[in-house]
């Protein structure tokens, strides 16, 4: 009889461990795939009409939400600008605004010209997300270059292929990372 219950014991034991994993994996995920900054993030998605999963997934893999992030190549901040992206976007979205390059240390103006950055990515590569990230990462002078080559662009409007590790690495991780915020938060 001891060994009856011991084991029913143990299997009552074994269905609470087996239906509390999916509750606790989907917070340990969460807790990997963050919503950090979120009024920002809404504020400037609607603005530029963009999915605010895509915007944590594009923060996520730049600067894995810290706002003090400074890649080797010196982009600077949540989303990781360069200087000289930063100065054509200042032209177009900051005119008369005394923003500097230094700013984008500040989620609000980080998140600001990285939502619309990625919103003219976007709109310039027809919504493809894939093209839009590969060229948020290597600059649109190098995917239009891409597009022209029929190995790397069936339709010359989007990208077929990545030719260059980092750019595949970068839009894979871009990629996988929507995927999980889209299965943990919703479309």
């Amino acid at each position: 009889m001891k060994k009856f219950l011991k084991t029913l014991v143990l299997l009552f034991l074994l269905c609470v461990v087996l239906l509390a994993l999916p509750p606790v994996r989907r917070q340990v995920e969460q807790r990997l795939y963050p919503r950090k900054y979120n009024d920002l993030v809404e504020q400037y998605a609607a603005e530029y009409d963009l999915d605010p999963l895509l915007i944590y997934s594009f923060i996520r893999t730049e600067s894995g939400f810290d706002p003090g992030a400074t890649s080797s190549v010196d982009a600077r901040g949540l989303m990781q600008m360069t200087e000289e992206t930063f100065l054509w976007l200042r032209s177009k979205l900051g005119l008369g605004e005394e923003v500097s390059f230094g700013d984008l240390y500040d989620p609000d103006e980080s998140i600001r010209f990285g939502c619309y950055y990625l919103h003219l990515c976007l709109v310039r590569y027809n919504g493809d997300i894939s093209t839009a990230a590969a060229a948020y990462h290597s600059g649109w002078g190098t995917v239009d270059a891409l597009l022209q080559k029929e190995e790397h662009s069936e339709d010359g409007l989007t990208l077929s292929g990545f030719p260059y590790n980092q750019m595949h690495h970068y839009v894979e991780k871009i990629t996988a990372c929507y995927a999980k915020y889209t299965e943990l938060y919703g479309a």
